[in-house]
């Protein structure tokens, strides 16, 4: 992947924090794949940077366990098992509905209105002919941001998104697969239940659909194989459908990676 055409070079002094910020959306916006390996360099020149505020964000994304340092030194987007994705499935919904159910009890028609248009832009974008799969993505993750903040909870909005900083990517198995929440339009179906119950003062109808929404994309990408299996002698810490075996290296269904070898 060319990172040069999915940054914007910077020109501010606060170069770690920006160089952070912008690695974080291509991680939420599902702009990478799980297991695809980075290079500081060409993150660095894609942004027109030095390495080093390149290496001080990647270094704060791998605390959050949003990439992993390889023992060979290799940075990658981190793949999921089948019970991790479970987990942090179940904590989502938790958040996530929370987040919409307070949104419900305190938006204002102007907030209203913004999250009515984000759902029609997502909604445009999945209705054409060809639908943009990285802009079905973003316009995703746009919608459900735009609503998430009308809560006026920063810490539980923080916690959100670093959980969205390790989902982004694997979004892109529902999203980029032609699945059926593609072609039959399901997550409009369910983003639209969503809009209608804030625009209700529903709080428990939103976060209801909300969670909906949610389980309906995990159960897909569940199904699609495209999880790694888990260790048989761990216990899933949640239930879990639809586990397949691991897959050797370079078998189809197994989550494709790219070399690109760094030192970090």
């Amino acid at each position: 992947m060319d990172l040069s055409q999915l940054v914007t070079p910077l020109t501010r002094q606060t170069l770690s924090g920006d160089v952070y910020k912008q690695l974080s959306e291509l991680l939420m916006n599902g702009r990478v794949m799980p297991g695809e390996q980075l290079s500081l360099r060409t993150i660095a020149e894609g942004l027109g940077v030095s390495v080093m505020p390149v290496r001080e964000a990647v270094h704060r994304l791998l605390s959050e366990k949003a990439l992993v340092l390889l023992p060979n030194r290799v940075l990658k987007v981190p793949t999921m098992t089948v019970s991790q994705f479970a987990e942090i499935t179940s904590i989502r919904i938790h958040l996530e509905s929370l987040a919409v159910g307070q949104a419900a009890l305190r938006v204002g028609k102007p907030a209203l209105a913004e999250i009515r248009s984000a759902h029609e832009r997502f909604t445009r974008e999945i209705l054409a002919k060809k639908p943009n799969e990285s802009s079905l993505i973003a316009l995703n993750k746009e919608l459900h941001f735009t609503i998430y903040r009308q809560a006026q909870m920063p810490m539980l909005l923080e916690m959100i998104e670093s959980l969205w900083l390790r989902i982004g990517p694997i979004l892109n198995h529902d999203f980029r697969s032609n699945s059926p929440r593609v072609t039959e339009h399901v997550s409009v179906a369910h983003h639209e239940r969503i809009v209608a119950a804030l625009e209700r003062g529903d709080a428990q109808g939103a976060g209801e659909a909300l969670a909906g929404d949610l389980q309906g994309a995990a159960d897909f990408i569940v199904s699609a194989g495209v999880l790694l299996a888990d260790d048989p002698a761990a216990t899933p810490a949640v239930p879990v459908r639809g586990a397949k075996k691991r897959f050797p290296a370079g078998t189809p269904g197994r989550p494709a990676t790219e070399r690109r070898d760094i030192a970090v």
